[in-house]
């Protein structure tokens, strides 16, 4: 059994599953902390959602933000494939599109590409009851569709992709893109590859940027690291195959290790992506009810 099966059921990088099971009661919940974020800095924009977990995130900034491509990566295949259904599902809910207003000259001016901004579709025009009773309505290859504009708009516009990001290359990264979201993934990062694996992490961010890209990081405070090092087999972990738990009882001691070696604190991301060329980071405020720590972004990459 590899190890990815295990951290289905062991979230030893954050791949916690039904982890937006509060928003389930509505097909088309809203994240917080994408309410946060300056309208215009998503609009038009290419944005690469790391650390995916169930497409929530990276579906709504390609439906309802009017991302011109977003690409969701998790290092769990099976989250990738649910990732991939909430796409299906979104689809089946969606109903007729509106133009969204056009970016200003402002942000026009701090991105790279420039394209006709993307419509925005009507969410939840259908009831769920339809989606029950007759499953989730087909997509059309993009190969088919009469429009070039149409493939930049949801469910045309997203893809999802089960890799390492922090050490594999995925196709799209060669274009680059002007947005980098990583919501609640820097403490796993940190946890499983050390300060080295951090500042990697941190490199592979700018580098992937397009000059004027901002890079969105939520990242959670110190204090939840011993929470997350603190991981107790879950109740199934007697059902797996005796090597999948030694992988399970590596990987703790992996974080154990990991955690305790640990010389970079949450405080100081700042000053290491400053002094990798990001410009100062704006303080976006609280990301909702139940969430504990403050969110910051986006920081940004300069045009030259």
């Amino acid at each position: 059994m590899t190890t990815t099966s295990v951290s289905s059921a062991v979230p030893t990088h954050g791949n916690y599953h039904n982890y937006h099971g509060y928003l389930c009661h509505h097909p088309g919940g809203h994240d917080s902390r994408l309410a946060l974020l300056p309208r215009e800095l998503l609009l038009n924009a290419c944005v690469l959602d790391v650390g995916c977990n169930e497409g929530w995130v990276s579906c709504e900034i390609a439906q309802s933000c009017g991302a011109r491509r977003v690409v969701g990566v998790d290092i769990d295949d099976a989250l990738v494939r649910m990732a991939w259904r909430r796409r299906r599902v979104l689809w089946s809910h969606q109903g007729a599109t509106s133009e969204p207003s056009p970016p200003s000259s402002e942000s026009r001016s701090k991105r790279k590409r420039v394209h006709t901004a993307p419509s925005i579709p009507q969410v939840d025009h259908f009831p769920a009851s339809c989606q029950h009773m007759f499953g989730p309505l087909p997509i059309t290859d993009t190969d088919m569709l009469d429009s070039e504009a149409i493939a930049y708009t949801f469910p045309h516009n997203i893809t999802f992709r089960r890799a390492d990001w922090v050490n594999e290359r995925i196709p799209e990264d060669d274009a680059g893109y002007d947005v980098i979201v990583a919501f609640s993934v820097s403490k796993w990062i940190h946890l499983n590859g050390g300060d080295v694996g951090l500042r990697r992490f941190f490199e592979r961010v700018y580098a992937s940027l397009v000059p004027g890209g901002a890079f969105i990081l939520e990242a959670q405070p110190r204090e939840s690291y011993t929470k997350a090092r603190k991981l107790h087999p879950v109740r199934n972990v007697a059902f797996l195959h005796p090597s999948s738990q030694l992988i399970y009882l590596f990987s703790m001691q992996t974080l154990q290790e990991n955690a305790q070696a640990l010389q970079i604190q949450p405080e100081g991301f700042e000053v290491i992506l400053c002094s990798m060329g990001f410009d100062p980071a704006q303080r976006l405020g609280e990301p909702g009810e139940g969430r504990e720590y403050p969110f910051h972004g986006p920081d940004q990459r300069p045009n030259h």
